[in-house]
């Protein structure tokens, strides 16, 4: 069976053109013109992959992927945003409302379809089919690949996939310093130019998430001009360190905290 590939632009010759290579390259490709008729086909045709235009009329792209996200139906499809719009600041915007991968117009279209089947290489690592199956474990930190799980001090941690899989690849190298071209190669499934925004992003969210002060990490840190190193504690300490966390994920979770940089 062909993957089904959504594709939301406004813009008639683009969409055409994208359209048009993609099928002629074995896809099955639906086509919207508006952020409305895109939320829709993707509820109906669940597709396996969305390729997603920022500026879009009625529901703009970024509105568009939040709301995708939170759909159960649709929150675990990888979404390649496609925009005009290139700076530092909107990919940042686009990763933070969900998006997978970022491509800038103009592009070239073997390098669309090179991210396109990187994505749906990693997207196609399901629970059931995928080869590390193993449960890596270090300190207070148990990842379960087979389930996309992860344990942070005995309780259970929501990661999106990128996070998972962006954790699962230092957590398998701790106490090392892993490069941002390594770290794009096994999580992405390809190797981009050398704009490492998309990973300093993914990190700040995991900051977040299991670190007592994001702003101070002590646990994913980075090392500047050689990339990230996940540093965890053992022995002694952990049941106090234990409560520093629970603590902080409370403050969390009530209005305030906000990501920081990575």
């Amino acid at each position: 069976m062909k993957p089904c590939i959504l594709l939301i632009e406004d813009d008639s010759d683009m969409r055409e053109l994208v359209a048009g290579h993609l099928e002629h390259s074995g896809f099955d490709v639906q086509r919207a013109d508006d952020g409305v008729k895109g939320q829709a086909l993707a509820m109906q045709t669940i597709p396996d992959l969305i390729l997603l235009d920022l500026m879009l009329p009625k529901v703009d792209g970024l509105t568009l992927c939040q709301r995708l996200r939170r759909d159960e139906r649709t929150a675990r499809i990888p979404i390649l945003m496609l925009t005009a719009l290139g700076s530092t600041k909107d990919k940042v915007s686009g990763f933070n409302s969900g998006a997978d991968d970022y491509l800038a117009k103009p592009f070239d279209l073997e390098e669309l379809q090179v991210r396109i089947k990187a994505l749906l290489r990693r997207s196609e690592r399901a629970p059931l089919s995928t080869k590390h199956n193993e449960i890596l474990s270090y300190g207070p930190l148990t990842l379960v690949p087979e389930r996309f799980e992860a344990f942070w001090f005995d309780e259970p941690v929501r990661l999106t996939h990128l996070e998972f899989e962006l954790l699962h690849c230092l957590l398998q190298r701790h106490g090392q310093t892993v490069a941002p071209s390594l770290i794009l190669k096994e999580v992405w499934g390809y190797e981009p130019d050398d704009d490492i925004e998309t990973i300093r992003v993914h990190v700040r969210h995991l900051r977040t998430k299991l670190e007592p002060d994001p702003r101070k990490p002590r646990f994913i840190k980075t090392v500047y001009g050689a990339g990230y190193c996940l540093e965890l504690p053992s022995g002694g300490h952990l049941d106090e360190l234990a409560a520093t966390i629970r603590e902080a994920r409370r403050q969390r979770q009530s209005p305030g905290g906000s990501p920081q940089a990575a």
